[in-house]
């Protein structure tokens, strides 16, 4: 094998792992998005029958039937991975399908139904999740008018 051979192979070589490399990166990273789309200032408390929950990786889903004054509709959720709605409280089998429970949300900033989970309480009335900067600015409000 001549210099000139050797040359091209390492090229060719690197030029395969850098293209390896960077379409898995891509895919990766099409895996995840951003939560730039919720309002995390905000935290609105909505009902619901639960259809369906998945804890799973990288983010909760939960779709439930709401009805309010809106009239009755399913409506889509996501929140936290499962380890963190473990370190918040939630355990296995907390949330069914059935259920009658009440999330807490960061809504989606353009006003479209859904949100990001940070908190719910469950049919057996056990709360889990984070407390928002909303919800935190209201109980601050609230001790010190008292």
């Amino acid at each position: 094998m001549t210099l000139h051979s050797r040359a091209a192979t390492v090229v060719a070589f690197t030029v395969a792992i850098a293209m390896t490399f960077f379409a898995s990166s891509a895919s990766l990273s099409a895996a995840h998005h951003s939560a730039i789309q919720f309002d995390f200032t905000k935290s609105v408390a909505i009902k619901g029958t639960v259809l369906k929950f998945q804890a799973i990786n990288p983010h909760m889903r939960m779709v439930l039937r709401v009805t309010d004054a809106k009239g009755t509709r399913e409506v889509e959720f996501e929140g936290h991975s499962t380890n963190n709605m473990y370190r918040s409280g939630y355990r296995d089998k907390m949330i069914q399908v059935g259920d009658l429970i009440t999330v807490f949300v960061a809504p989606l900033k353009d006003g479209s139904e859904g949100g990001y989970v940070t908190a719910a309480l469950t049919a057996a009335g056990v709360r889990f999740g984070a407390q928002s900067p909303a919800d935190a600015a209201r109980e601050r409000e609230r001790a010190e008018t008292r």
